[in-house]
Parts: C-alpha cells; sequence; structure tokens
C-alpha cells in the first residue's frame, strides 16, 4: 500500500509546520461536522444583541465583517459594550470556546500546561467575502501576550505571517483551508499577519458555509470588569 493510499493524499500535501518559533499551522484539524456546528453558532452570534460589522480604521471600513464575543473590538481598544454600534453588551465566551481554546494550544504546542494556563477572554469572529482582505498588522492591542488561536472554515485563504519588526519581508504566504488551526505566541505572537486573497469556491462540501471565509480568533485581553 502506498504512503497516499495510508495517510491520504491531503495530510501529504498539508503537513503540519512551524513557520517561526512559536507560530504553528495543524491543517484539516476541525472536522465537518465541527465546522458545520460553528458555522451555526455564527449565525446565533450574528443575530445577537451586537449584529455583524465592518470596524473603521482611520474613517474606512474593513472589508472584513466582525462580531466580538467576550469583549468588543474596535481600533484599537476593547469595550464590554459595543459602543461603535448600538452600545449592547456583547455575549460572553461560553464555557466550550475556552475549552476548543485550551485544546489548540495543547496541540499546537505539545505542552499540556500550557493549554491548561490558556483562558480566553476574547472571541474576535471575522467573515471574509471573496473581496475582503487583511492587511498586514500587529495584535497589540490586548495586555497579555498570551498565544492568539485562529481557525478557518469555508473558502480557502491567503494568509501572509511576517516578522516582529514590520511589515515587509521577511515574510510567508500559506494558503489556510477550511478545518485548519494557526496558533501564534512567544516570540511570534507580534508578528504581523494578514489575508490577502480569499479564493472563491473552494469550502469544502458539508463545512455549513456555501461562500466565504469565517476565521475565529481567540485571544487573552489581560484586562478586567
Amino acid at each position: 500500500m502506498n504512503e497516499e493510499a495510508l495517510f491520504g493524499n491531503e495530510l501529504l500535501h498539508r503537513p503540519r509546520r512551524e513557520l517561526a518559533p512559536g507560530a504553528t499551522w495543524v491543517p484539516g484539524w476541525l472536522e465537518t461536522h465541527q465546522q458545520r456546528w460553528l458555522v451555526d453558532r455564527f449565525h446565533e452570534w450574528a443575530s445577537g444583541p451586537v449584529p455583524l460589522r465592518s470596524a473603521k480604521v482611520g474613517g474606512h471600513e474593513m472589508s472584513v465583517k466582525t462580531v466580538c464575543l467576550g469583549w468588543h473590538w474596535r481600533p484599537y481598544a476593547y469595550t464590554r459594550e459595543a459602543v461603535d454600534v448600538n452600545g449592547n453588551r456583547v455575549l460572553e465566551v461560553p464555557d466550550w470556546m475556552v475549552r476548543l481554546g485550551r485544546m489548540a494550544v495543547t496541540e499546537a504546542t505539545g505542552d499540556p500546561a500550557a493549554g491548561a494556563a490558556y483562558t480566553p477572554d476574547t472571541a474576535l469572529v471575522n467573515y471574509y467575502d471573496d473581496a475582503a482582505h487583511m492587511g498586514m498588522h500587529q495584535d497589540r492591542d490586548e495586555r497579555s501576550r498570551a498565544p492568539v488561536v485562529s481557525l478557518s472554515i469555508g473558502d480557502t485563504c491567503r494568509f501572509r505571517f511576517g516578522n516582529t519588526e514590520h511589515r515587509n519581508r521577511p515574510y510567508e504566504d500559506i494558503e489556510l483551508a477550511s478545518g485548519d488551526l494557526f496558533v501564534f505566541g512567544g516570540a511570534a505572537r507580534l508578528a504581523y499577519h494578514g489575508v490577502t486573497q480569499v479564493l472563491p469556491g473552494t469550502a469544502p462540501a458539508g463545512c455549513g458555509l456555501e461562500a466565504g471565509r469565517i476565521n475565529i480568533t481567540l485571544r487573552e485581553t489581560g484586562l478586567s470588569g
């Protein structure tokens, strides 16, 4: 029996990788039924007390639409209430999502203690349509430097992961597909990163999303109140 028959063509071509110390990509971490369940939760969140919206940066609306849990993010601050939308308090981060984040950190680091210590208190859930993208940026609005956990569902995107000093090279472009996990912390926690393109028509059957991409990012804010 050849390797592709034994392990599957997809896993051979998309192996687990460490892009930089602290930055780990785990393709196909979420199974199809898990992706579909998360898409259903996304629709619930988007119809909740704070609707899906495009944040404004420098007076311009982002092409990505976001709904937040735990803390509401707006450039460049967190608040419990969506003061730039409708003033409503955002939904809490559910316990199952905290457990999911801990599983993800354990998977990426191989360190159960690191996973157990991880307690995300906010989730930024982004929806990308075919034309959406996100410029190179650092996730530095959090006081905590605990890892960022990223989960992808739906269409594949071209994800650019760079260095901690500036938006320019060196960086690497990879394709994050539905079900992929990406975790970055430690020395890579403040690396610049972005999404250059969404590839329409690449969402797998059964994932629950016919078009576009959902990206769930879990973080520890280090905030209280």
